[in-house]
């Protein structure tokens, strides 16, 4: 499964990094952001975590 030909694994698995990224600068407080706003970005991390693994199941 690709998206413009990039693959739609590859793109969430960066979409991942980027979520830990910030969830551990905002978690150390390097970043001044709202619990709300940490709080949600760590449920759209799990979630997109998930179908990325499940993505990456399947297409082996």
């Amino acid at each position: 499964m690709t998206i413009a030909g990039i693959s739609i694994v590859l793109i969430l698995g960066v979409l991942n990094l980027i979520l830990v990224l910030f969830q551990v600068s905002s978690g150390k407080k390097w970043l001044k952001v709202n619990f709300a706003w940490h709080r949600r970005l760590g449920l759209l991390l799990l979630f997109t975590a998930v179908i990325h693994a499940v993505l990456a199941y399947l297409a082996r």
